[in-house]
């Protein structure tokens, strides 16, 4: 099973990692992001996370087992 790569362009310098989802379409809105973080279902950097306002910044990887996806967080 190979894993899709996206990347995942924003901004500033830093993204909360319930806004990155929203932005990438993988939820619809916050208490969707907050069910699939705090489910385990997201990882950042190969690390279960479970806190919706992680800090991201670029590099950082957020990986989706369940839509076999990975967003490769990138600044413009």
């Amino acid at each position: 099973m190979s894993t899709n790569n996206e990347t995942l362009a924003i901004r500033d310098d830093m993204i909360r990692l319930g806004q990155a989802l929203k932005l990438a379409n993988v939820v619809e809105d916050g208490v969707d992001a907050r069910d699939a973080i705090q489910a385990g279902d997201i990882q950042v950097n190969g690390e279960t996370e479970t806190r919706r306002g992680r800090q991201l910044h670029a590099g950082d990887i957020i990986t989706i087992p369940e839509l076999d996806l990975n967003l490769v967080i990138e600044t413009t």
